[in-house]
């Protein structure tokens, strides 16, 4: 679920003014956990750093522009737009955790760099991924209370999982960083170095919860929207139909939703309780890439399908508005 990028492939000695490379902590035939070396390079920049670079890179600036519009637009209040919020943010720490854990592997050669790094992507991913269960249980409320939803206290409630969401990823951003680590033991790494083993199952075990989780609140919407459509389609005597596409469109929506993040997450997930340190890095970053790239497709999920962002980013653009262009705020029911 979180990961340091830094794959090693040989222990030669540091040399001085040598370039960074991927190197094996303990011999070159076993470990291929992440580390910091400086020995000669035969290619001297890795391409899956490139590569999980320029993911970040898109990550950062997508997400920018969801927390600039929604910070500086004063009808985006809503319970709805402060979880996406939420979301952006931590999807915008992400992307640029991703790119200073680039820079910073090429130019400092540090374990306590190295440990902020880790620290702070294990943070922003968690951060990330209870965010959208946060939307989850939003939406969900959202249909199962909707005559209550828009109070005070569903702003509150918000609020509170807001404060536990990002009150747990700080916690677990923090634990590499204050001794959870396998820097003076080398046998207890993970697939992630500095991760210990343990630590790594540990954010493995929370992710399958949280997708559990999910899965479960995401059935129970389909069945409350395949209701609801039921009704209004015998009401509007148009049940062959009506029923029919909008049954469909919620049904698409939610497997588009579900599906989006398990290809993204679960085979890293999978790989961080099955994988070991004495593995081929090529694994880890084969899985760990696309996991990156559900930080990029949130916000297109998540905040520019939504007509109120829409508008927002219209106005941003051209600098006005067409009066007779119709814009409708949707409710986080609306999947």
């Amino acid at each position: 679920m979180n990961e340091s990028l830094l794959v090693n492939d040989s222990s030669a000695s540091p040399v001085a003014g040598e370039a960074l490379q991927w190197m094996e902590a303990d011999s070159p035939e076993l470990n291929s956990s992440l580390e910091f070396s400086t020995a000669p390079l035969d290619f001297p920049i890795n391409p899956w750093d490139i590569m999980l670079c320029m993911s970040g890179t898109v990550i950062a600036c997508e997400n920018a522009i969801v927390v600039a519009i929604i910070f500086y637009t004063p009808t985006l209040r809503t319970p709805m737009f402060v979880l996406i919020g939420s979301l952006a943010t931590a999807d915008l720490l992400a992307g640029m955790g991703l790119i200073l854990n680039f820079v910073f592997q090429y130019v400092i050669s540090s374990e306590t760099i190295s440990l902020i790094t880790v620290g702070f992507l294990v943070a922003s991913f968690t951060a990330s991924i209870s965010s959208l269960l946060a939307i989850t249980v939003d939406r969900y409320f959202s249909l199962y209370n909707a005559l209550t939803y828009f109070s005070e206290k569903t702003l509150q409630y918000v609020h509170l999982m807001l404060l536990g969401t990002w009150g747990v990823s700080l916690f677990l951003g923090l634990l590499p960083v204050l001794g959870w680590n396998c820097l003076n033991e080398p046998a207890s790494c993970s697939i992630v170095r500095p991760l210990t083993r343990s630590n790594v199952m540990l954010l493995a075990t929370s992710f399958f919860v949280i997708f559990v989780l999910m899965l479960t609140l995401y059935f129970k919407i389909c069945k409350i929207v395949c209701r609801h459509a039921h009704q209004i389609a015998l009401q509007q005597h148009f049940f062959a139909t009506s029923h029919y596409i909008a049954t469909k469109k919620g049904v698409s929506t939610l497997a588009i939703i579900l599906g989006t993040f398990g290809a993204s997450w679960l085979p890293f997930a999978i790989y961080c309780l099955v994988g070991e340190r004495e593995y081929p890095s090529v694994y880890t970053y084969a899985t760990l890439l696309p996991a990156t790239y559900n930080s990029m497709i949130n916000p297109i999920i998540y905040a520019y399908r939504n007509a109120e962002i829409q508008r927002s980013i219209y106005m941003l653009l051209c600098g006005c508005f067409q009066a007779n262009r119709a814009y409708r705020s949707r409710s986080p029911s609306e999947v």
